[in-house]
């Protein structure tokens, strides 16, 4: 490992591989539960209502997180702040893993969540650590290794339910955020600002909304995050219904198409490569172009699998395009400041895939897919309103 002037340090190809395990690991602690909402309403005798609120409280704490504690990257040293969250985590997974109680699951759900933002904490310290001209295949890698991370962790909590029981979900998930513990203590450099800024925890969370007035690229990242990711999960929340109704396809065949993700992860690291070459504003028009692409494959082929499978890896393409421009260029605004601009334009992603998922199963069960299609019409209208009215940058830094 060289290091580099202004802090800067050339990470070894095998620990960027290791930083990008790292975040897909610590982010599939928070997708867990979702395959084995069934298991745990029966293995408690509670309702599946009283479950799916579980679930909902992992994704709640999921996103106070992004508010709440991944600015803190910028206050603490980052290498000992991580340390912290993965050993806190990995008291939740075990706390899960016994829990006699739904009171106590629930209570190690919503510490999972909050604690499964450790892979926020990393991207903006890779970022911070690599020069400029080479964070966008980096940028790339990590973004591959959150992808991988949720695709495999409903498999993985699937099979081993299955196998062992739920409870062993978490035990196993536990024992490997020890082992990753242990790896992040030798291989992660350690934070070259040392204490990070002398700033107060009030003072901190003050400045999240001047910084979204300070940064326009940040406004129009944070924008676009939450149009692109809205029209990804648009599509995904109705996936089910659209197989039924056209190709009477039941959840099994649904669960699979997921799969269709691994096109994007390995397609990650070379979009990371296309921002180094050409302009943040060029990548994101053409995220936006193939998400216009998609949903008219998805119209004018309505009956063809081959096409829907097609339609499928372009929004994927599309929603990766969107994803690792946006995190080159708000990881490009400032180095003291990119945890907590990362914060704003995570919980902006996310909370634009929740109002995707939202929309558009009400869009499907009042009007089916032309519902569909006339929302995915409205997040396109924001993308481009953010392009237009607000811009992204002709190049980074």
């Amino acid at each position: 490992m060289r290091k580099l002037n202004d802090n800067y340090i050339e990470l070894p190809r095998y620990k960027v591989i290791f930083l990008a395990t790292c975040v897909g690991v610590i982010v599939a602690s928070m997708f867990y539960i979702q395959p084995i909402e069934n298991v745990i309403t029966v293995s408690y005798q509670i309702k599946q209502s009283q479950t799916a609120v579980i679930a909902m409280l992992t994704q709640v704490s999921y996103a106070l997180g992004l508010l709440l504690v991944v600015p803190l990257g910028d206050m603490f040293n980052r290498y000992r702040f991580l340390q912290v969250m993965e050993a806190i985590s990995i008291c939740s997974l075990l706390l899960a893993s016994w829990a006699p109680s739904p009171v106590i699951f629930a209570l190690a759900s919503v510490l999972i969540g909050l604690t499964s933002v450790g892979g926020q904490i990393i991207i903006p310290y890779v970022a911070y650590l690599t020069p400029l001209k080479k964070q966008g295949p980096i940028l790339g890698v990590m973004i591959s290794g959150m992808l991988t991370g949720i695709l495999f962790a409903r498999t993985f909590s699937g099979l081993i339910a299955a196998a062992l029981g739920w409870h062993m979900v978490y035990l196993i998930a536990a024992v490997l955020n020890f082992l990753l513990l242990i790896l992040i203590h030798q291989w992660v450099p350690n934070d070259p600002r040392e204490h990070g800024q002398d700033i107060s925890l009030g003072q901190l969370l003050a400045s999240l909304p001047k910084l979204l007035k300070k940064y326009r690229y940040l406004r129009s990242s944070a924008v676009n995050g939450f149009a692109m990711f809205g029209l990804a999960n648009l599509f995904w929340s109705t996936l089910a219904f659209l197989l039924m109704s056209r190709f009477h396809y039941g959840s099994a065949v649904a669960g699979s198409m997921g799969l269709l993700g691994i096109v994007a992860i390995f397609a990650a690291p070379f979009i990371g490569r296309m921002v180094n070459l050409y302009s943040p504003k060029q990548n994101i028009v053409t995220s936006i172009i193939l998400a216009i692409v998609a949903y008219l494959i998805f119209g004018a082929f309505q009956h063809s699998m081959v096409a829907l499978v097609i339609g499928i890896i372009v929004l994927d393409l599309s929603t990766q395009f969107s994803q690792v421009t946006n995190q080159a260029i708000i990881q490009s605004l400032s180095r003291t400041e990119n945890s907590r601009n990362n914060s704003i334009f995570m919980f902006s992603y996310f909370f634009g895939g929740s109002i995707g998922t939202l929309t558009g199963i009400d869009a499907w069960s009042h009007f089916g897919w032309a519902g569909v299609t006339a929302m995915a019409v409205i997040f396109v209208i924001v993308a481009l309103s953010a392009h237009f009215a607000i811009g992204e940058p002709e190049k980074l830094g």
